[in-house]
């Protein structure tokens, strides 16, 4: 079981501003998502969209914010655990110890959660027999492209993720593009790029349809899809890649035994601690009087939140507030010295 100072439950951009005010006080960081990636919401679900709400920052996307962080996280090395869901939480002690879906194991004396509106998890196919093909034959990520390689692709989905992966993989697959419209969501400039090698023979783009079954039995062999005209065609496939979004489950958070309104979690807003002391709450998770869902608004949490986690870790020291211009200390911990 490793041991830490703080473990942060949610790798978007409050959980990441966590580590930096927890790591100027000098305290130690574990961070997990249920994301295959740093980011959250920014970088799952808008990492192009403008954010104009960032203080001394004009204007930045999703990912250009993440990218920022992490390189202003990087002198405090956390350690970050993805692709990896929070599964039990127990007390032992003063401290919290916690249990993964990778059979991970950790204890610190504090929990930040800090996982938006939840974690994120792929819609998946609700067709018969679909779950048995998973991590075999059928995937909802890229997380190893190699494994695609000289392969018969059949690719769901009409949003960037399908598209940008239907364009790298048919570098050396077969690839077929499947969508239920006709009209994509993604990027104009690589759905373009797509139609050229459709008609070059290199990609194949059938729409409006959508997947009826799947042959195979080990390993899947063929997929039917079905026309909104009713036409039933048959497709030689060897790997499905399914890209129809993301959704949001609370997951087991709910069960942790935490003030709960709906699917927020109640806090004081003086450290924000929830109804567990320990376990801290920040970002869109959280709920008190006057709470705003601002980016802005988690940063200030996690800033009130790490004084708290301070004293409980370091409980024979005692606190002293700092200006990051004028200590010696923190400039040393941000590698400046």
């Amino acid at each position: 079981m490793k041991k830490t100072d703080t473990i942060i439950i949610g790798a978007g951009p409050v959980g990441l501003f966590a580590v930096h005010q927890l790591g100027i006080k000098g305290l130690k960081s574990i961070v997990i998502d249920n994301l295959d990636k740093a980011g959250g919401q920014c970088i799952e679900l808008y990492p192009d969209k403008p954010i104009y709400d960032i203080p001394a920052v004009p204007e930045c996307t999703g990912e250009e914010l993440t990218k920022k962080l992490l390189e202003q996280i990087k002198p405090f090395k956390a350690e970050f655990y993805l692709n990896e869901r929070v599964e039990e939480i127990n007390q032992v002690n003063e401290d919290w110890t916690v249990k993964t879906s990778k059979k991970n194991e950790f204890v610190a004396p504090n929990i930040i959660i800090a996982g938006g509106v939840g974690s994120f998890e792929p819609r998946k196919l609700s067709i018969k027999d679909a779950e048995r093909f998973e991590d075999q034959s059928l995937f909802y990520a890229v997380r190893d492209k190699e494994k695609f390689k000289n392969k018969n692709l059949s690719i769901f989905g009409g949003g960037d993720s399908a598209l940008d992966w239907a364009l790298e993989l048919s570098k050396n697959s077969k690839v077929t593009l499947i969508h239920r419209r006709n009209e994509f969501r993604g990027a104009p400039h690589t759905l373009s790029q797509l139609k050229k090698l459709e008609n070059e023979g290199k990609v194949s783009i059938k729409t409006p349809c959508q997947i009826i079954s799947i042959e195979g039995e080990k390993y899947i062999t063929s997929i039917s899809i079905k026309y909104d005209d009713g036409k039933i065609e048959k497709i030689q496939t060897d790997i499905i890649l399914s890209f129809f979004g993301l959704i949001m489950k609370l997951g087991p958070i709910a069960e942790w035994g935490l003030n709960m309104d709906k699917k927020t979690i109640e806090v004081n807003s003086k450290d924000f601690q929830t109804n567990k002391n320990g376990i801290y709450a920040v970002g869109d998770i959280c709920n008190y009087p006057g709470k705003l869902k601002l980016i802005l608004s988690g940063f200030h949490e996690v800033a009130l939140a790490s004084v708290e986690c301070f004293k409980r870790a370091r409980p024979n020291e005692k606190y002293r507030f700092e200006f990051t211009t004028s200590s010696k200390a923190i400039q040393e911990r941000l590698g400046k010295k």
